[in-house]
């Protein structure tokens, strides 16, 4: 579908315009395209969105409701980051619709074309910050969007939005360039990759080329490889074959954007790598286009900003329920007001419902509201197994309406320890579906992105299928509590020295693990190291002893406990700065020849795990 625009006023609806589609209360038409009639609507928590309908001609034929099915199913999976997330979608309907969260702002096209010219150099670098870390979850969920241009950026007061994935693909599946069999170009020419124009093989680097272009155009208000007046093929050949025009480019973006211009796909930046070094400004945006921002911004959330609940739909059949998505609630903050960055504690004891508050008196739970059954806490493995975890996940599910942070997920990888938060979009009593959420606090810092579109599904009561995208994994049932860790695992652990230090040596050498009580999220695990002081080059001892600290984060406490990269305390030794840099660990206890004993896995790689015994 087009991509739609803000607009000053609202067209009224007329007698042949729903009142509502699906779970969405319309307050009027925003526009009408090729493809579709577009309103403005409200879900039954007040959130704004935007239902695009398919025209009943083009409903008709079977290509284009496949097409359009792919776009929602595109979107679902890159769940909302940096995006358009999708709140509802029926692509089975007699005349398919998809429901996404309003953008409450213009496209790039518009401000640098018709309201404000092209923007400054702290701006776009901040635009490219912002469209870096969309395309990273974009590329993570396993898609290249491949229309990436200015009029597909949205500017809202807290970043860029990329919409409009009626051409994305699966990474795997992308074996054309720009141009489909029958010779039709596939994207925008003017900001499409030399691979897409040549009709070669399309990766995500593809994408990185047209952020390129597109970091250009916002600076210069020129398409770097002209525009179409003397034919299209004429551009295309030297987007393919011809150095940019970035006269007029700021000095200080031009490493940036070349690099993102090179013409060899291997040679470009990977999105995750620009989201990590491309520090963004603050505030992102010129101050009077910020204020114009907030004053639509506002007038939006006005509009009919009272609306009265939906009636509940009728049951549909068990096939369609993923197909209709309930409307997220309150409407998204465009105030631009930053997550805080420190470690969440996670949610004590398992929620209970106050009486009379969500449940009548028979006991069945009120509409919108997440089942008993699938309240608490819940952990799983997503790579490897439950011995030799690669990759961890945790969720916590709290009881709330849709639109609610109702879940709290911490995520622990080889390299990383990810927390955040989720928004609840749908909960019945087979399933609960997340959407769109945001990161807390992770270790290392500014190396995480947020948990994607999740969807539980229960198989029973203590275990639950977890889904997001092609990924799935059986979460199990954990313990929800301020104190969640086993007692067999709390007080000081100590190793042995090196087998190959013998006699007076051994005093040298102290490594020691100790391990508190607390919640999940926490910094529970404590490193202390000693070791003698060598020459970096011989390995000749220097005389005195180095003396290491270092702490981790708690991230999972089912069979296992998971800890996050470990990172050094001050008051550290100068020489400690590479220890405690290595991987996340799983510590588990058992007995060794009648001794309790720790050990503990690096979960980067396969390895001997660190053996302790408890220090009396």
């Amino acid at each position: 579908m087009e991509p739609v625009e803000p607009v000053t006023a609202l067209e009224p609806l007329s007698a042949d315009d729903p009142a509502q589609i699906g779970p969405f209360r319309l307050l009027g038409r925003l526009g009408s395209g090729g493809m579709g009639r577009v309103y403005l609507a409200r879900s039954a928590g007040g959130r704004t969105v935007a239902v695009k309908v398919v025209h009943p001609e083009l409903a008709a034929q079977d290509e284009f409701r496949r097409r359009f099915a792919r776009e929602v199913a595109a979107l679902e999976r890159v769940g909302g980051l940096g995006t358009a997330p999708v709140l509802g979608a029926d692509t089975g309907a007699e005349a398919p619709w998809v429901a996404i969260g309003y953008v409450a702002g213009p496209s790039l096209r518009t401000v640098v074309a018709k309201e404000y010219g092209p923007l400054p150099a702290a701006s776009v670098r901040s635009l490219a910050a912002g469209l870096a870390r969309a395309l990273e979850h974009i590329h993570a969920a396993g898609l290249v969007h491949r229309d990436l241009k200015p009029a597909n950026v949205l500017l809202t007061v807290d970043g860029p939005r990329v919409i409009d994935f009626g051409i994305a693909r699966a990474v795997d599946t992308v074996t054309d360039g720009g141009l489909t069999s029958t010779g039709a170009v596939v994207g925008s020419p003017g900001f499409m990759s030399p691979e897409q124009v040549r009709g070669e093989r399309v990766t995500a680097a593809s994408d990185i080329f047209c952020l390129g272009s597109v970091l250009a155009y916002a600076a210069t208000g020129r398409a770097p490889f002209g525009t179409a007046d003397s034919g299209v093929h004429a551009m295309m050949f030297r987007i393919a074959h011809d150095e940019p025009d970035l006269s007029g480019l700021p000095a200080e973006l031009d490493e940036l954007v070349r690099a993102c211009l090179a013409k060899d796909p291997a040679d470009r930046p990977a999105a995750a790598w620009l989201a990590a070094h491309v520090e963004p400004a603050e505030p992102w945006l010129p101050a009077g286009l910020l204020a114009r921002l907030g004053r639509h911004a506002a007038r939006l959330l006005d509009e009919d900003g009272d609306p009265t609940p939906l009636p509940q739909e009728p049951p549909r059949p068990a096939r369609s329920r993923r197909r209709l998505v309930a409307g997220l609630g309150a409407a998204a903050a465009l105030t631009g007001a930053a997550v805080a960055g420190a470690l969440i504690l996670w949610p004590g004891e398992r929620p209970t419902t106050p009486a009379g508050s969500a449940t009548g008196s028979t006991g069945r739970e009120a509409p919108g509201t997440v089942p008993a059954g699938f309240r608490g806490a819940w952990e799983g493995v997503v790579k490897g197994t439950q011995d030799a975890p690669y990759e961890t996940a945790r969720i916590e599910i709290t009881d709330g309406a849709p639109g609610d942070r109702a879940a709290t997920w911490v995520q622990v990888t080889g390299e990383r320890l990810c927390m955040g938060r989720s928004t609840l979009v749908s909960a019945d009593e087979d399933e609960v579906v997340l959407g769109e959420s945001d990161v807390t606090a992770g270790v290392p810092a500014k190396r995480c992105t947020p948990a994607a579109h999740q969807t539980l599904t229960m198989t029973s009561p203590d275990v639950l299928q977890w889904r997001s995208g092609a990924v799935t994994a059986a979460f199990r049932r954990v313990r929800a509590a301020t104190e969640v860790v086993p007692k067999a695992f709390i007080g000081t652990w100590k190793q042995a020295p090196p087998p190959e230090v013998t006699g007076d040596g051994g005093e040298l050498y102290s490594s020691e693990i100790t391990i508190s009580q607390g919640p999940v999220g926490a910094p529970l695990v404590h490193f202390s190291e000693s070791y003698p002081k060598t020459d970096e080059e011989t390995g000749e001892p220097t005389g005195g002893t180095l003396n290491c600290a270092s702490t981790a984060v708690l991230g999972g406490a089912g069979n296992l406990l998971i800890i996050g990269p470990p990172t050094p305390d001050d008051g550290s030794d100068a020489g400690c700065e590479e220890y405690g840099a290595g991987s996340s660990q799983s510590l588990r206890v058992d007995r060794f020849e009648g001794k309790e004993r720790l050990l503990v896995y690096g979960m980067a790689a396969d390895g001997e795990p660190g053996e302790y015994f408890r220090k009396f």
